[in-house]
């Protein structure tokens, strides 16, 4: 099946397993916003740490006002295939189209590293590949 047109990169596999992980540590230990309003008001408000959106969602106008609020506002988000797991790392036993992060809690390393990591698919960059170090070029003799 095709990405919905609001997704706008395409998120790694091993990066789905962490956005889960720092979400059920956040609901714990920190303060989570579940569902698309919720995740709207925190993008506007400037409070979001990172907003995790679901691709399945349907319709897919429900939640594809949020990648472009997010890039307006400069705030992190990540998107995962699934509304079901997104609502169970949430905590909760329905779906859920979006959360929003706004006290990491104990999920604070956790969080960064998948900031960091989306930051560098979104400029284009491959992921974990080290940059080839440059060599000095040899200084030329009169």
């Amino acid at each position: 099946m095709a990405k919905p047109y609001y997704v706008k990169f395409d998120m790694p596999e091993n990066l789905v397993s962490p956005i889960y992980e720092s979400l059920r540590v956040a609901v714990e230990t920190g303060k989570v916003k579940r569902g698309t309003n919720e995740a709207t008001k925190a993008i506007e408000r400037g409070v979001s740490k990172l907003i995790i959106i679901a691709e399945d969602v349907e319709p897919p106008e429900v939640v594809a006002h949020l990648p472009i609020i997010c890039e307006e506002q400069g705030a992190a988000y990540a998107f995962v295939p699934s509304k079901q797991e997104l609502g169970k790392a949430l905590g909760i036993e329905v779906i859920c189209a979006a959360a929003a992060i706004l006290d990491s809690g104990d999920a604070q390393h956790i969080i960064d590293e998948v900031i960091a990591s989306i930051t560098k698919i979104k400029d284009g960059k491959p992921e974990a590949k080290p940059e080839p170090e440059a060599k000095p070029e040899p200084e030329a003799k009169p």
